[in-house]
């Protein structure tokens, strides 16, 4: 039986059953390549060839030791990574360009050398001048970092196997270079091939290794995903430009919490961590203001209150404005709705304007009762009580939800000063010295916190 041949794009990976000189997928000109096809199994014409070795086999149950940690003096990122750094694995951290990755990694990797952690830091991106310049700014001159610029993956390799550093960080994954695969730089062969190589030298060392990879326009790091799955660790550095917050997230991580937020501050000398989110979130506010609503959410494993904003105007347009930022667009339209066909307030005719404060990205359904409340606060222009904070889940009928963590999201109010809290009924926690208001669906609500049913 003759072998099957397979042909694939080398830039977004699509797979063809012949030859042509465009991908249909994504219409790039002159990138289907031939994959060579695998080898025959142990099938019949191979009955007599030599058989492979047997796995050994173990239980579940185990005595063996969590692995170790290896702490980088920075509370915030060791809180990302589940409690520091573990030897011999791989992380991967994304962001948009300019956001800070590069920022960030050189100061972890001058914590780590300081405490006698060996790192070695290759820049494929900028020459070495560039990078102790940086250093000079950021005063880490002094730390003891082995600096590379170098973008030949076999190079990088050779050096990593002589030198064998415990922490070894590239940047970027975008830039690297593999002679046994024929593409540009950057190119999903390439991006494949230099990631499969780099996580294979790290479990095979045991030297831990940081990759940096550069993010498509919708947000997603580039190249294929399958580099996501390669790697035991994802972390995105997000934030707004017109901001000085960072946010450090984890959404893949095989040795900690997956979903763990680190928050940074972006000063003149680099990034600083910021041990009480919560409070710079809400520093700004002063008196209460229509249409400003304090939110009580978990990111991760720690509560973080956030202000949401709103702002309704009527529309000089045929069609209404829905802009937002910071949350999830679908779901202002589905509580607009809510809002529309079970309490009878409708927003036809109505700019929505809704915004979280600092460049927060908030995605938990709990939100969406604080979100209706500033809403409503903007459009009836009634300011809510300063120091109240609200959550709570919205269904399609109008009920309201209980959330998860509902102690800890008061605790972690009270703790900065606030005395009251709205939340649907059926929540379990307390906190003493909150006045707590509970209510069963969203027009109970509106008819207690606003006047109306």
């Amino acid at each position: 039986m003759a072998k099957m041949t397979s042909f694939s794009c080398s830039a977004c990976g699509a797979t063809h059953s012949k030859w042509s000189g465009r991908c249909e997928a994504c219409g790039a000109w002159n990138t289907i390549v031939e994959e060579a096809p695998l080898s025959a199994g142990p099938g019949k014409k191979a009955l007599g060839a030599k058989r492979g070795q047997a796995m050994v086999l173990s239980d579940l149950s185990t005595d063996e030791a969590p692995p170790p940690r290896v702490s980088a003096g920075m509370v915030e990122l060791d809180r990302v990574l589940g409690g520091g750094l573990v030897p011999a694995s791989a992380t991967l951290v994304g962001g948009d360009p300019g956001i800070g990755k590069s920022t960030l990694l050189l100061q972890a990797a001058a914590r780590f050398a300081k405490a006698g952690t060996s790192t070695l830091y290759v820049s494929g991106e900028e020459a070495s001048a560039q990078v102790r310049m940086r250093a000079q700014r950021l005063g880490l001159a002094d730390a003891p970092v082995k600096l590379a610029t170098e973008t030949n993956l076999r190079n990088i390799l050779t050096t990593l196997d002589e030198e064998r550093p415990d922490l070894a960080i590239i940047d970027s994954i975008q830039t690297m270079w593999s002679d046994t695969v024929d593409s540009a730089p950057g190119s999903v062969s390439q991006v494949r091939a230099a990631a499969h190589e780099l996580v294979t030298f790290a479990k095979r060392r045991g030297t831990a290794v940081m990759i940096v990879g550069h993010v498509t326009k919708e947000g997603q790091i580039a190249g294929p995903r399958v580099v996501e799955h390669m790697v035991d660790t994802v972390l995105y550095f997000e934030g707004e430009r017109g901001h000085q917050f960072r946010i450090l997230r984890a959404v893949k991580n095989r040795f900690g919490p997956s979903d763990e937020i680190g928050v940074f501050e972006m000063t003149g000398a680099g990034l600083a961590e910021v041990t009480n989110p919560s409070a710079l979130f809400l520093s700004d506010r002063d008196a209460p203001a229509p249409g400003s609503v304090v939110f009580s959410g978990i990111e991760g494993t720690r509560p973080v209150l956030v202000e949401f904003q709103a702002l309704v105007a009527p529309t000089p347009h045929s069609q209404p404005r829905r802009t937002v930022v910071g949350w999830d667009s679908g779901r202002l339209a589905m509580i607009l709705a809510v809002l529309e066909a079970r309490c009878g307030i409708p927003f036809t005719g109505l700019d929505v304007y809704l915004n979280v404060a600092g460049g927060l990205r908030v995605s938990e359904p709990a939100a969406d009762l604080a979100v209706a409340s500033a809403l409503l606060s903007a459009r009836e222009d009634v300011a809510l009580p300063k120091q109240m904070v609200v959550f709570g889940e919205i269904s399609l009928s109008g009920a309201l939800r209980p959330v998860g963590q509902t102690e800890n999201r008061l605790k972690e109010a009270q703790k900065l000063g606030f005395n009251a809290a709205a939340l649907p009924a059926g929540s379990k926690g307390a906190a003493s010295g909150l006045e707590i208001r509970k209510m069963a669906d969203l027009t109970a609500f509106v008819g207690e916190m606003f006047g109306a049913g």
